[in-house]
């Protein structure tokens, strides 16, 4: 009896110690974190520059943290949104003198790339210089740099500078090779997702839709680059398809950089140019160091917005899913975000940022219901991010108006359902099943060894319509079209923004900003400060309830490593096209 007690109190004991540990360990994060704060920048110099790196992933807001007992406390990140507006405010402040960027490569998408290079082109109407410096700069970095007055190359460096492609993987033989059957159902002959499970190549409607696509968002990338560097774009093309931008004296010469230099040849430009006064017991690095700053701290300089009224954000990026974490779009917490947002009296309006290739039909269709109650009480605007395809499309449709990227991948008004059958697969290692069933189907979307039934695949193709109908059904009441004319423009097709404006499927080219201001407007508001939702716990709360999976995430990470544990990805993903989906299942990545 006494061995049972001391165990007892070993453990009683030895989880007091455990909790005590976790709990000081937070502690001294909040303590760092307010000691971070008393020290941060007092802003910067007289002549001083701003220096942009974009080193670290471009997020929009706290639902793009990772899981961590580390993560950033509320306030002390800077998302997207705080970027842009550091940018104007340096416009309009007369200690910045210029802008510095040395962007290797750009961790965002193609959306945020715009509106940065949109923000830098508006930064130098006011009469300031931007200058660029790379070693080795990607093409998304090159796009931020070539917006710059000069841009200056390492000797031995290089812009990889290539233009798009899509590669799509196919699972088809595989399943054929070890007795995977994928039972296919969908509406739309452009309805890609399920294609890598039904083909071994690209359908044609896939490679006429995927070929538009790139050609159209890389028209509007390549233009803009080539408008910078006073070059024709049939100039700037030509350079990309001989691969000039690999060899600096070939970049030099078909003008993608101006100057071929050392960094520190770079940093006395940089002086000169700020007419630095450069002592002699001094260095230029240490004097330039002492008028650079970083976009970080001095967005933590700026004034924080001010006005009772408030215009909330709702970001809504990931797939959309049943659940209540924090993963994605789960219909749970953004129903009672919705709710919320409904409630308060300090909210006058909301924009709906959107960055989902879609996902859950029930999901989507939840999150659209409560939009459209909010929607009766105050103005609703929509922002496309990246993407907004699909079921990402779907919950856009209770929106005074739907601002987008002209780069946004969106449409793919269509359904899809598949359902894996491993019957061959398990028979082929001698693995059999039986059944004893009530019904005729009882076993139906109940199993994995048993093909679906003739019922049950009627079944299925009888859903996939009706969820067809509901969703042409909103796309005709929220965009004023006919059914003929929504199922012209859908069958699962993809469109860019700029062609979704041309075709009606959404209002307008703008911002994320644009958005806020319009539903601002809306609410006959002037004085506003604007509050980010869904709220997120984050630290020691999230990561006690997202620990298991967040460290099965980070081991197969590290063994798999990224390409391996991107297609361990897309082959889990194989089990979340059970039900009905409304789903884009690829995805462009500028690199």
């Amino acid at each position: 009896m006494k061995k049972f007690f001391g165990n007892v109190f070993a453990v009683i004991v030895g989880n007091f110690l455990t909790f005590t540990l976790i709990a000081a360990t937070f502690g001294l994060i909040i303590l760092f974190s307010m000691m971070g704060s008393m020290f941060q920048s007092k802003g910067p110099k007289n002549g001083s520059v701003l220096e942009l790196t974009f080193d670290a992933p471009v997020k929009e807001s706290s639902m793009d943290n990772e899981v961590s007992i580390f993560a950033p406390p509320p306030g002390s990140d800077l998302y997207f949104r705080d970027m842009i507006l550091a940018i104007e405010a340096a416009k309009e402040d007369d200690k910045i003198k210029g802008i510095s960027l040395k962007v290797e490569s750009f961790n965002g998408g193609t959306t945020q790339m715009t509106d940065i290079r949109n923000a830098l082109e508006d930064f130098k109407d006011s009469g300031k210089f931007i200058y660029a410096y790379s070693h080795n700069s990607t093409q998304g970095g090159y796009t931020i740099n070539s917006v710059a007055d000069s841009i200056f190359q390492n000797p031995l460096g290089m812009v990889l500078l290539q233009g798009m492609s899509a590669e799509v993987m196919f699972f088809k033989n595989f399943g054929d090779k070890y007795g995977i059957d994928f039972q296919v159902i969908r509406h739309g002959a452009y309805k890609s997702a399920v294609e890598p499970y039904m083909r071994e190549d690209l359908s044609p409607e896939n490679r006429e839709q995927l070929s538009v696509l790139l050609n159209d968002v890389w028209g509007n990338i390549s233009s803009g680059i080539a408008k910078s560097r006073t070059i024709s774009t049939e100039e700037f093309n030509t350079a990309v398809d001989s691969l000039f931008s690999f060899d600096p004296q070939k970049a030099l010469q078909y003008k993608l950089v101006d100057k071929i230099l050392h960094e520190a040849e770079y940093e006395k430009a940089l002086a000169n140019r700020l007419e630095l006064e450069i002592k002699e017991d001094e260095t230029i690095k240490e004097v330039l160091d002492k008028h650079t700053i970083s976009l970080k701290d001095y967005a933590s300089t700026l004034k924080p917005e001010k006005g009772r009224d408030q215009i909330a954000v709702l970001y809504a990026s990931g797939t959309i899913m049943p659940g209540e974490s924090y993963s994605g779009i789960q219909s749970e917490v953004y129903k009672k975000a919705i709710r919320e947002l409904k409630e308060d009296d300090k909210v006058k309006g909301v924009v709906l940022r959107i960055n989902s290739p879609g996902g859950s039909a029930d999901a989507s269709e939840e999150i659209l219901y409560e939009l459209r109650e909010l929607r009766k009480k105050k103005p609703v605007m929509v922002s496309f991010g990246d993407v907004a395809a699909s079921g990402g499309y779907y919950i856009a449709m209770e929106a005074d108006s739907i601002f987008t990227s002209p780069n946004t991948i969106t449409g793919s008004i269509g359904v899809l359902g598949m359902i894996p059958s491993v019957q061959k697969l398990v028979n082929n290692i001698g693995i059999t099943t039986d059944y004893v069933n009530t019904n005729q189907n009882s076993d139906f979307l109940k199993t994995p060894f048993k093909p679906m039934s003739e019922t049950g695949i009627e079944t299925m193709t009888a859903m996939t319509e009706n969820v067809y109908e509901i969703f042409v059904g909103h796309v005709m009441k929220a965009r004023g079209m006919t059914f003929e004319q929504v199922d012209s423009l859908g069958g699962g097709r993809v469109w860019s923004g700029k062609q979704a404006v041309e075709l009606g499927l959404v209002d307008r080219i703008g911002t994320l900003e644009d958005a806020i201001e319009a539903a601002a407007s809306k609410a006959e508001i002037d004085k506003y400060s604007v509050v980010s939702y869904p709220f997120r716990k984050g630290g020691l709360e999230e990561f006690l309830q997202e620990y298991q999976t967040t460290q099965t995430k980070a081991v197969l990470q590290e063994e798999l490593g990224k390409e391996y544990y991107q297609l361990y990805q897309d082959l889990k993903s194989i089990k979340e096209f059970n039900g009905i989906q409304l789903r884009m299942e690829f995805d462009i990545k500028f690199k």
